[in-house]
């Protein structure tokens, strides 16, 4: 078998694969890189990018029937699928050919193929073997669905919901978790009745209870219909519709049900408990440094437990090929990668819940800031809310821990958020900076300014 050697080989072009081969690169290593299907993996051609243009081309449909309320004459005719499918595929499509170019420019040595992990250091990709001094797993993650439930003919997954030719008329969404809200608030945009069923007491759980609250409470404007807390029991379909089941009892008819229960590990069939690879449940287990027990192979992305975010895999990545490159980087803290889901309204939050951290400060502060105080909110007619909690009683001193956003591109307002979080930063700190007006950003600096005892534009 012919054998090609090499400083590192990544095993998947996924967001963390492919930076870790970026970086690795650009640090002076001989870099492998195998994918199986298309360079940037779930995130470029399958979840975050065409997710977010059909979430824009919602956007768009929501400004064209709602022209009135701000008397500019439009309606909306209607949803032209295919000029939308061409829209996104124009996005991906230009995206992926930056990142073909990128990657060989950077002399890497792309391999097209199924690669599997035999031992230590060697990736056989068909009748080809591939050494590296160092290995870095990054085979990401795949679409989740329950036991009995079979994908096909009405129940699908995100995967065929960014490629549908029409708009159903009724869906119903299996899970209300990230990708489940981001998929029914597009198909409400685009005229669909839309019901979400979340086994879980509330919709985004992993969020701050106060994020779902108002997320909630937007739906029921929206008139998104949810039902939490209750169980799925079966599915069962016909020629022209699908019959959802619940344990309550309750039989829900649709056109269609979008499977969103969340992404497992792919990491089935690519030889690594063969090979000796520590794992868990179907994941990877790595240290913080993202070391497996096997000396110089590493695990990153959403094969490693944690949140499963593009933007955690590239962090992931470039850390890996620092590491390895001996500039000993700063382990990364998983609490400080911000988190946003991009319904309508937005949801973005950085740091701990509430009830994390009570759990590791005991005493704490929280503060919240209404939207509805700021100015470019107004225009921009969105209601929410911006959430600081701060470590220590009120009148004493500690850094903000956790900030938590609900309403129209809070999302924006996240890079920001993160830093603060992230250097440990007080509300006296935030408070002194100057915030432009009028922007939303605004309304994150009175939030730190009412946290610092000092409230402008709202009440004490």
């Amino acid at each position: 078998m012919p054998e090609h050697n090499a400083d590192l080989v990544v095993l998947g072009g996924g967001s963390g694969g492919y930076a870790a081969a970026l970086r690795a690169a650009e640090l002076g290593m001989s870099v492998v890189l195998v994918e199986r299907d298309k360079l940037g993996g779930t995130c470029l051609h399958w979840g975050c990018i065409p997710t977010k243009a059909l979430l824009h081309a919602a956007e768009v449909a929501d400004a064209a029937r709602e022209g009135d309320k701000i008397g500019v004459k439009s309606s909306l005719a209607g949803i032209d699928m295919a000029g939308v499918n061409a829209y996104k595929d124009g996005v991906v499509s230009k995206l992926f050919k930056g990142l073909q170019g990128l990657v060989k420019s950077r002399k890497i040595n792309l391999v097209e193929g199924t690669g599997r992990f035999e031992a230590p250091g060697t990736v056989v990709v068909g009748d080809e073997r591939y050494v590296g001094r160092n290995v870095v797993l990054a085979t990401g993650s795949y679409s989740k669905s329950l036991p009995g439930l079979d994908i096909g003919g009405r129940i699908i997954t995100s995967n065929e919901a960014i490629r549908l030719d029409h708009v159903p008329n009724r869906v119903v969404v299996l899970g209300g978790g990230v990708i489940g809200v981001e998929f029914a608030s597009v198909f409400k945009s685009f005229g669909a009745e839309v019901t979400i069923v979340e086994a879980l007491p509330r919709l985004v759980p992993n969020e701050d209870e106060f994020a779902s609250k108002l997320l909630e409470r937007a739906f029921r404007r929206r008139k998104i219909a949810f039902k939490t807390g209750v169980k799925f029991t079966g599915a069962k379909q016909t020629e022209d519709s699908v019959t959802v089941s619940l344990e309550s009892g309750e039989e829900i008819e649709a056109d269609l049900l979008l499977v969103a229960v969340g992404r497992g590990p792919n990491t089935a069939g690519h030889g690594y408990e063969e090979a000796g690879v520590r794992m868990e449940r179907g994941f990877v287990l790595a240290d913080e440094r993202l070391r497996t027990n096997l000396p110089n192979v590493y695990a990153l992305g959403d094969i490693v437990p944690g949140l499963q975010l593009a933007h955690r895999g590239f962090q992931q990545g470039i850390f890996v090929a620092e590491e390895i490159a001996g500039l000993n980087p700063p382990a990364i803290d998983e609490a400080g990668i911000p988190r946003v889901t991009y319904c309508e309204p937005e949801v973005a939050s950085v740091g701990l819940t509430e009830a994390q951290a009570r759990e590791k400060h005991g005493e704490i502060q929280t503060l919240t800031y209404d939207l509805a105080g700021n100015g470019k909110s107004q225009i921009l007619q969105t209601q929410g809310a911006i959430k600081l909690i701060k470590a220590g009683a009120e009148g004493t001193q500690g850094p903000v821990v956790g900030i938590h956003m609900v309403g129209a591109r809070v999302g924006e307002l996240i890079g920001e958020a993160q830093l603060v979080y992230n250097w440990d930063a007080q509300a006296e700190d935030v408070a002194a900076l100057v915030h432009a007006h009028p922007t939303q950003n605004e309304a994150f600096g009175e939030a730190h300014l009412a946290l610092a005892g000092k409230p402008l534009h709202s009440h004490s």
